[in-house]
């Protein structure tokens, strides 16, 4: 895969764009997914993969410090701020994921993957997939997302995440 050049420049990009709230280059693009490198005007970046339709979006964020975050948005949610909810994922028909303490944020349901096996076991899940469903604590089907092109996405994803990571400076006393 051959994104490191597009990923020095667009972390150039980024580092500039002090103008709007946010900056992005796509970087990758496979089937239904796209991957993405994004930066904020307080010089910050952030790596996402994300499958998309009107009006509806499941992303996996990465950011310098190592965290991985899951992201669904749809236009037709309106939480406001400071709501958790426990919600259920199911990639094809594999043993249910459990999402306890997701945040609800206006039309987004954010979840923080833990750093350990079970993240990433779900993070190779999605990428060996073929259909995402995001369901409520009960069961019920919220939504569901094509995961056709994850598993290369998801190799762009943890390219553009170490290129962030080793590009950010860190704590040398750490």
């Amino acid at each position: 895969m051959k994104i490191r050049m597009g990923l020095a420049a667009a972390l150039v990009v980024a580092s500039v764009a002090g103008v709007e709230a946010q900056e992005s280059e796509v970087l990758f693009s496979h089937k239904h997914w796209q991957v993405s490198i994004v930066g904020w005007d307080d010089g910050s970046f952030g790596c996402v993969a994300e499958v998309t339709a009107p009006g509806e979006s499941f992303s996996i964020w990465t950011f310098p410090n190592g965290s991985v975050q899951l992201q669904f948005y749809s236009t037709s949610w309106e939480f406001g701020e400071g709501q958790t909810a426990d919600l259920g994922v199911q990639i094809d028909r594999r043993a249910p994921w459990s999402l306890t303490g997701a945040e609800l944020f206006k039309n987004s349901v954010l979840f923080n993957l833990p750093d350990s096996n079970a993240g990433v076991n779900f993070i190779t899940e999605v990428a060996r997939g073929n259909r995402l469903y995001l369901r409520s604590a009960d069961g019920s089907d919220v939504q569901n997302y094509s995961l056709a092109g994850s598993s290369a996405s998801i190799s762009a994803l943890v390219e553009c995440g170490n290129a962030i990571t080793q590009a950010t400076p860190g704590n040398p006393f750490n």
